[in-house]
């Protein structure tokens, strides 16, 4: 099913959609801001996960779009939108704008949003990120409430060493040394059982626990929004980057990185410029957890696109590296 909205005068986004949560967020952050700054009207189009734009791309055909106001934007996130991103603009024109690095040559489109820790050196328009953006709003620090601190649990990725009982340990020291704060912890889908399990018996009275079952699409966004610290697993970067953008202080729970990956360099980096803080047992963290004012990343790049499409001099190469 296509959702469209069309007025006149306004920027036509098609929106590309492959069904992954994670993917449909970035490119809702991206096309939210830019609705905050001019009239856009966004029209959602699923693409499903086969590759049948590539089929298309050769043909010189996209039907999907048959019967769409053409586009002055294609927007896709995840590889499963590129071949269709690539058959739309051929059939119906539009500007492409991809939000990773693409397996195929960055070149084929017009402005790629690539994360700093990809390391991209090609020859693209690009936009660097700091971390893949996300459709979190920003919340007032006023508003928020400091009795209340968020933890958010990841589970075994490819990019770190998921050691269950030192997270359980460090959830347990965190709160039980804390027994003045309201601790919510929230789990992923990569949670294992035996974690939550484990937690459940540790029975601290002053943490909620809220595995993701028990939670809908909007509850972390809502819950970021009223808490004043994140507690997050370093295998968790897209929550991370989402409570970074949420304006509260971000604290990281421990764990091994497997190697140099793009991914631990990213984390790296976070620390580095004093953005997020590790856990440790004596404290150290505190004089270093505040709230990142102004990280905002789909804002950010949103300005950089709108200015770079609407100068006149579209034909030379877009390259916004982070410093």
């Amino acid at each position: 099913m296509i959702s469209q909205n069309r007025s006149n005068n306004s920027l036509v986004v098609w929106r590309l959609l492959d069904g992954k949560p994670g993917h449909e967020h970035q490119s809702q952050g991206l096309v939210t801001a830019m609705q905050q700054r001019r009239p856009v009207d966004v029209i959602d189009v699923p693409v499903g996960r086969g590759g049948s734009g590539w089929l298309s791309l050769v043909a010189g055909i996209w039907p999907t779009g048959k019967h769409l106001p053409k586009p002055d934007m294609i927007v896709g996130a995840g590889h499963a939108t590129h071949g269709h991103m690539l058959a739309a603009k051929r059939a119906y024109g539009g500007k492409t704008v991809c939000m990773m690095q693409p397996s195929v040559p960055a070149e084929m489109f017009d402005v790629c949003l690539i994360p700093e820790h990809d390391q991209y050196r090609g020859f693209s328009s690009f936009i660097e990120t700091r971390g893949v953006i996300n459709h979190i709003q920003p919340t007032a620090t006023e508003k928020k409430d400091s009795s209340d601190v968020l933890i958010m649990i990841g589970g075994p990725s490819k990019h770190f060493v998921w050691d269950e009982l030192a997270v359980v340990a460090q959830v347990y020291d965190l709160v039980r040394k804390h027994a003045e704060v309201h601790f919510i912890l929230t789990t992923s889908r990569r949670t294992p059982a035996s974690f939550v399990s484990a937690m459940q018996r540790v029975s601290l009275v002053n943490l909620t626990i809220i595995p993701i079952a028990d939670t809908d699409k909007d509850w972390v966004q809502t819950t970021l929004a009223h808490v004043s610290n994140a507690w997050v697993t370093e295998d968790s970067v897209s929550m991370v980057y989402e409570a970074l953008t949420a304006q509260v202080a971000v604290g990281l729970i421990n764990l091994s990185a497997k190697g140099n990956s793009r991914v631990s360099r990213g984390i790296e980096k976070l620390i580095d410029r004093q953005l997020v803080s590790r856990y440790d047992p004596y404290g150290l963290y505190r004089q270093y957890m505040r709230p990142v004012l102004g990280f905002n990343e789909a804002s950010r790049c949103c300005e950089a696109l709108l200015a770079y499409f609407n100068s006149h001099a579209t034909k030379r190469r877009l390259v916004s590296r982070l410093t």
